[in-house]
């Protein structure tokens, strides 16, 4: 890992890193505007090239310095307590927060204060979210003083998703999504997003994905067409980002970008869940311009044209009694952040 420090600021407001008895930071969840999956690879991983979108659903995290009693210990605490967000070592920030205090020899410990607002196994990123808000604010809390290309090194260690909450705004991701490099884009997007009543598995979808297109790939071979160039399902390397979706981003083309909108992993998503077609039909039917399942789901993003037709469309979806619950945000928004 390469030790790439970060030079004060010496008109940057707020206490010195380091000083602070606590670092409030946030970060945004995402929505995938373009997902390809290809074959897995020997390790079991999945190479991805996708598009991610941070949307104004905001998790916070508040790191804060350990009582006289409790040095040396990382514990979480959830603002809003919730059954299915664990507070141990299973929840990514608690592992972000050891990664980073292992990495760079710390032993202080830190109290972790989490609010969620990103839907919980929703396909979102929340998890990731809140790893990477957890490994800027412990950054600076210790003083660490590590620069965003260090950050972003560990957070691809803690998984997939995490470093583009560190990044946010619109970035393609290559690799397993963890490979980063910023779109340029203009204007804004409104997202209605419906919650299902119950979480999906990453894992599930990604083990249907490889069942379907094994399926594909021997009735195929029954139909003698073994040699035939592969469906996108069952590609050996994933789809390049299409220059028509960059080019609605670089426009701030909503309509345009609607019709760029794709999700290799949809079709698993509701093989699992069927109903979840549904309420991609009703979103579209009250004016959305397109509807998807947002990465691995079940939440299904809505791209409206302006925030009237979104709000017609949430009430629509909320209308349905289909919905857990509906959301609205506006994207793209900034990455991870020191606040307050």
């Amino acid at each position: 890992m390469s030790h790439l420090r970060a030079v004060p600021d010496p008109d940057a407001t707020g206490p010195r890193a380091g000083s602070a008895t606590s670092v409030r930071v946030e970060a945004p969840g995402k929505v995938n505007l373009f997902l390809s999956v290809g074959a897995p690879r020997p390790d079991g991983y999945h190479p991805l090239t996708t598009v991610f979108q941070a949307v104004r659903l905001i998790e916070t995290v508040t790191a804060r310095r350990q009582a006289l009693d409790a040095r040396g210990q990382i514990t979480l605490t959830l603002a809003e307590p919730d059954d299915a967000v664990p507070t141990d070592e299973r929840n990514l920030a608690v592992r972000a927060a050891r990664l980073l205090a292992e990495t760079e020899g710390v032993t202080e410990g830190v109290d972790l204060l989490l609010r969620k607002r990103v839907p919980v196994a929703g396909g979102m990123a929340g998890g990731s979210a809140d790893a990477a808000a957890t490994l800027l604010a412990c950054n600076h809390l210790w003083g660490t003083g590590l620069g965003l290309g260090d950050l972003l090194e560990l957070a691809a260690q803690l998984g997939a998703d995490v470093p583009f909450p560190l990044m946010g705004a619109t970035a393609l991701g290559h690799g397993v999504g963890d490979r980063l490099t910023p779109l340029m884009g203009r204007g804004s997007y409104q997202w209605v997003f419906a919650l299902a009543r119950e979480g999906l598995s990453t894992p599930a979808v990604f083990a249907r994905f490889d069942e379907l297109a094994a399926a594909r790939a021997g009735q195929a071979g029954q139909a003698g067409q073994a040699a035939a160039a592969p469906s996108a399902a069952g590609q050996a390397a994933p789809a390049e980002c299409p220059e028509a979706l960059t080019a609605a981003l670089r426009a701030g083309d909503a309509e345009a970008l609607a019709a760029c909108l794709a999700n290799d992993l949809q079709e698993a998503a509701l093989d699992l869940r069927p109903e979840l077609a549904d309420i991609i039909d009703t979103a579209e039917s009250a004016g959305a311009l397109r509807a998807i399942v947002s990465g691995s789901g079940p939440t299904i993003a809505a791209l409206a044209p302006d925030s009237a037709t979104a709000q017609r469309v949430a009430r629509a979806l909320t209308a349905s009694g289909a919905c857990a619950g509906v959301l609205r945000a506006d994207a793209p928004v900034a990455g991870a952040r020191v606040v307050g």
